[in-house]
């Protein structure tokens, strides 16, 4: 087994990459010398440059530090599962004979020393794992957290503590990552088809997240949503419970009542969940969320159950997720007047779109919406080029950007048309990301919408100066 600690120097190969950057914080804070390589500057590379990392921005084997010249047991290489086997860097290492892992690996060798709960789900896991780190660190729980985002609460996507042994990671399907993993508690908010890049079906999909289950530690627990309860067999090494803010469950939500951006509601559990829980009621009042969306409520309600898992005491619970800021990029209202609403978010599967502009339409009902999307990676346009078109359709008006390739090669005939043209909204139209501002300033916005997991994110600030 691995010694993750015996490790003085570590190069991250995509240190820029929300996943990877959170590793690199995790052996920052272990003291650790640190390195690495991305394509470009960016805000969280700077921070991570400011936090004790060293970077380089150019794929040249040149600038690699000469401690990794050789084979050394002190060395660790760690790589992005978006990072192309031709890129030069890692063509290096692998003739180097250092320590070549990939990030979904050295996570779960890092949650072997850890009381390990994984939030997985093809829709969800990122708010959950911010929501739940919130929720214990707000408790008085010291916890190491790995999120797949940038927590508002913490300005970060890592939080470390050397005095408890308690850890929350993001459980990634992409890739298979998350079976590298065994956790103690595990939920899954979410089945739905997605990465058909990776898997040939949903029946595949659907069988790798109950491998994903099985790795759950003997007397452990699983947390699923209610609506997949049914994919999943019961097993009697671990305690299994469902949630729903829609239907009977396990653990569900009752009396919702929508405040603009706050949703108020209680938890009643069921009666056999409460005697397992030792709790002397079934039930949790005046819970309070303050961020819209059923599919907010419903990753809350799988974040409580968590914490009721390992007896976080329920005042505890009310009282911090009060607190809970959300995430960059997940429904970020950037601007909210009268005059002009500006919303962001990271959505970029046609679920997701749709339960934003959803959201949207309940929090800002009879007013335009224009919708700004940019489709990520060519694969997922061609699959779900129909479904994005359905979703899309609640725009009043809507522009489409060229897609996002992320780690992939254009496909030939799939381009952001593929999507357009199946849309039925009277004003559409495709337009260039760098021409974006410009074509929005010929706009009368009411409510805009930014939409993608791309670099979109780089024209928020351009889009707030402009409405302003």
């Amino acid at each position: 087994m691995t010694n993750i600690n015996s490790f003085d120097n570590i190069y991250l190969i995509g240190i820029g990459g929300i996943g990877v950057s959170a590793l690199a914080r995790f052996f920052i804070s272990k003291n650790k010398n640190v390195y690495g390589y991305d394509k470009v500057k960016t805000e969280l590379t700077s921070k991570l440059e400011k936090e004790g990392a060293t970077i380089f921005y150019s794929e040249n084997s040149n600038d690699i530090p000469k401690i990794f010249s050789n084979n050394s047991f002190n060395n660790l290489i760690i790589y992005s599962a978006a990072i192309d086997t031709s890129n030069s860097l890692f063509a290096f290492f692998l003739k180097s004979g250092n320590l070549l892992k990939k990030r979904s690996e050295v996570l779960g060798i890092i949650s072997q020393d850890y009381f390990t709960i994984a939030i997985a789900g093809t829709h969800g896991k990122t708010t959950t794992s911010a929501m739940l780190s919130c929720l214990l660190k707000e408790s008085g729980i010291n916890l190491t957290s790995f999120i797949g985002g940038i927590s508002r609460n913490y300005d970060s996507n890592f939080m470390f503590s050397n005095e408890e042994k308690i850890l929350v990671v993001e459980a990634d399907e992409f890739d298979r990552s998350f079976l590298y993993l065994n956790p103690d508690i595990a939920i899954i908010t979410s089945i739905d088809e997605d990465h058909l890049d990776v898997y040939e079906n949903y029946n595949e999909i659907v069988s790798v997240f109950i491998q994903f289950s099985k790795q759950i530690k003997k007397g452990g627990s699983l947390i699923l949503e209610k609506n997949i309860e049914e994919l999943f067999s019961l097993n009697s090494d671990i305690k299994t419970y469902s949630y729903s803010c829609i239907q009977d469950a396990d653990i569900v939500s009752e009396n919702i009542s929508l405040n603009g951006a706050k949703i108020s509601f209680d938890v009643s559990i069921n009666q056999l969940t409460k005697d397992a829980f030792l709790l002397k009621s079934n039930k949790i009042a005046n819970v309070e969320l303050p961020m819209p969306g059923m599919h907010n409520l419903s990753n809350s309600l799988a974040a409580i159950t968590a914490c009721l898992i390992i007896n976080i005491d329920y005042h505890n619970i009310i009282n911090s997720l009060k607190l809970f800021q959300g995430i960059k990029r997940r429904f970020d209202i950037h601007l909210d007047t009268l005059e002009h609403v500006f919303i962001d978010d990271y959505a970029h599967h046609p679920k997701e779109v749709l339960l934003t502009l959803k959201t949207t339409k309940e929090l800002y009902p009879n007013r335009k919406m224009t919708v700004v999307f940019q489709p990520h990676l060519f694969s997922r346009t061609k699959d779900f080029a129909q479904e994005f078109a359905d979703a899309l359709q609640l725009a009043e008006e809507l522009i489409i950007t060229e897609i996002f390739p992320a780690r992939e090669q254009p496909i030939n005939g799939v381009t952001s048309n593929l999507i357009l043209e199946l849309c039925s909204n009277s004003k559409k139209q495709i337009c260039s990301s760098s021409n974006l501002i410009n074509t929005l300033k010929s706009k009368q916005i009411d409510v805009l919408i930014t939409l993608g997991a791309g670099d979109i994110s780089k024209l928020i600030q351009p889009i707030k100066h402009m409405l302003n």
